[in-house]
């Protein structure tokens, strides 16, 4: 290797980089926007869903049964319903998600010990929303039945035993179930795959349209000196990105970072460097810079949603798990979740390292070959 060939190359990618003045700025502002949208916007813990009651009881029965739901903050009332059929209307208008029934025997029921019905209605066209009001309505209805059971059996002078198995729940790592500590390590791992992947697959296309990549082949340089060179000034660029979302989760969503940021930065030159390979090699089948940017999200999109971002690996079946591990950004979620959430070291990632070095291997080596075949005359 010539050192001073390659300093020239990479100065003179540097300056390439830096010319472009746009994108750059795109590229410094994107983790900004992307954490604060994504972290405030995203959470998967779903509250204040608007509810609208038809309460045919109208005792104090009832009237405890509606301030217990309002309490929660998983229910909104917004409105006391006349009929059934205003209730529904009012579900399937979308003004409401939620539509309670209380039937009119529901405090003669309860004063008399017998099991009594409170109809939910959900609107189950948003999964995340329905899933909330189902469990929050379940586990308010099961906590008011054994208060009632239990000022029953303490009026008639019966000692109500303690339960039988107290599961004591210990919540590690996210206690409070805060999205954005979930979310932020995920979104660091989907801003280098959206920024590094397709720019390196358009820097390359975009030199071979103006004809200055011809100039470098010419030159006694070599195809793998070339493309290192070529990486290398946007290695720093992933690197501001990584260092912005960090300050942005830290000093605005009080994220934790618990484990070793030395160590987290040098396995995030892994993930880096397997982005950029990818995008090398995108480059390499690309005839423009349309078809590199078509080729991206084309990549992008199925690396995002198989690698464990937004649904977990393991409600995956096999064959979409198995394809998701084709994507680097399913180790590095996996890497930066360990080591910011866990505190974890080097012994519960290096299977995740080991993969990300593999894949810069296989995907740079294939770059270079499917760069002669192409490029080099």
């Amino acid at each position: 290797m010539n050192w001073d060939r390659m300093r020239a190359l990479i100065v003179k990618e540097f300056i390439q980089v830096m010319r472009d003045k746009i994108t750059l700025a795109i590229i410094l502002f994107m983790p900004l926007a992307q954490l604060l949208i994504f972290g405030f916007a995203i959470n998967t813990d779903i509250k204040h869903l608007k509810t609208v009651v038809f309460d045919q009881s109208r005792t104090q029965e009832s009237r405890e049964m509606i301030n217990s739901l309002t309490a929660s903050n998983y229910f909104d009332v917004i409105k006391f319903a006349a009929s059934v059929r205003e209730v529904n209307e009012n579900v399937e208008s979308g003004r409401a998600k939620v539509g309670i029934v209380f039937p009119p025997d529901y405090a003669r029921d309860i004063q008399g010990g017998r099991q009594t019905s409170v109809q939910v209605i959900v609107d189950a066209t948003d999964n995340l929303s329905a899933s909330s009001a189902l469990s929050a309505a379940q586990t308010i209805g099961m906590l008011k039945s054994q208060e009632i059971l239990a000022e029953k059996f303490s009026r008639l002078g019966i000692r109500v035993p303690g339960q039988a198995i107290d599961m004591r729940i210990r919540l590690w790592y996210n206690p409070d179930f805060v999205t954005s500590w979930y979310i932020v390590p995920g979104i660091m791992g989907l801003l280098l795959t959206l920024t590094l992947i397709s720019m390196m697959s358009m820097a390359i296309v975009r030199e071979s349209e103006q004809g200055t990549l011809e100039q470098l082949l010419v030159t006694p340089m070599k195809i793998w000196e070339l493309l290192t060179a070529k990486i290398i000034p946007y290695i720093i660029v992933g690197y501001v990105q990584i260092f912005i979302s960090i300050v942005i989760g830290i000093f605005v969503f009080n994220m934790p970072f618990l484990g070793s940021m030395t160590l987290f930065y040098a396995l995030t030159f892994f993930y880096v460097v397997a982005s950029l390979s990818l995008g090398i090699m995108i480059s390499c089948f690309a005839q423009n810079q349309t078809q590199a940017l078509q080729m991206s999200v084309f990549i992008i999109l199925p690396s995002v949603l198989l690698s464990g971002f937004v649904f977990p690996l393991e409600s995956m079946p096999a064959g979409f798990r198995y394809l998701g591990e084709c994507f680097p950004i399913t180790y590095y979620i996996n890497i930066s979740r360990q080591i910011i959430l866990k505190g974890g070291g080097l012994e519960y990632v290096w299977r995740d390292t080991l993969a990300l070095a593999a894949y810069i291997a296989v995907m740079f080596t294939a770059s270079v070959v499917m760069f002669k075949r192409r490029f080099v005359p």
